[in-house]
């Protein structure tokens, strides 16, 4: 989302179709976001193989096995929310299945005035935030 002239309001852009994560135990992370992305409208769109792709309609978000040599990075990753509850709801959920806080749900005017996330980290050290951008 990019903001307005005023950086009060986001206005949509979408830049990104879909993105990919490497996982170490795909059933653990799978878990972990079938709990966190359902209270924000997210849910199992389609497994392939061994992949999972997660959206609402459309896969735009998927996990899949670690395939590839080396010590995987920290990636963060920030899902909309349609609101204020919704974020409190997905952290909660994310909190339950074992995830690190890292920053309890709350407004962060230094990004623009009506940002308000939570952030955890997932079963891989991924930051995942959810997000509204709309006021309470």
């Amino acid at each position: 989302m990019a903001a307005t002239k005023d950086q009060s309001v986001p206005v949509e852009v979408v830049v990104i179709n879909h993105v990919s994560i490497q996982v170490a135990d795909l059933a653990v992370s799978a878990a972990f976001y079938d709990a966190m992305l359902a209270p924000l409208g997210g849910k199992r769109v389609l497994d392939y193989g061994d992949q999972i792709g997660f959206g609402t309609e459309f896969p735009d978000f998927w996990v899949g096995p670690t395939t590839t040599a080396g010590a995987a990075r920290e990636v963060h990753l920030a899902f909309t929310a349609p609101d204020r509850a919704a974020v409190r709801a997905a952290f909660a959920a994310a909190v339950a299945s074992g995830a690190e806080v890292l920053h309890e749900p709350r407004e962060w005017p230094e990004y623009t005035p009506t940002y308000y996330a939570g952030f955890v980290r997932d079963p891989d050290g991924n930051n995942v935030e959810a997000v509204c951008h709309r006021p309470e």
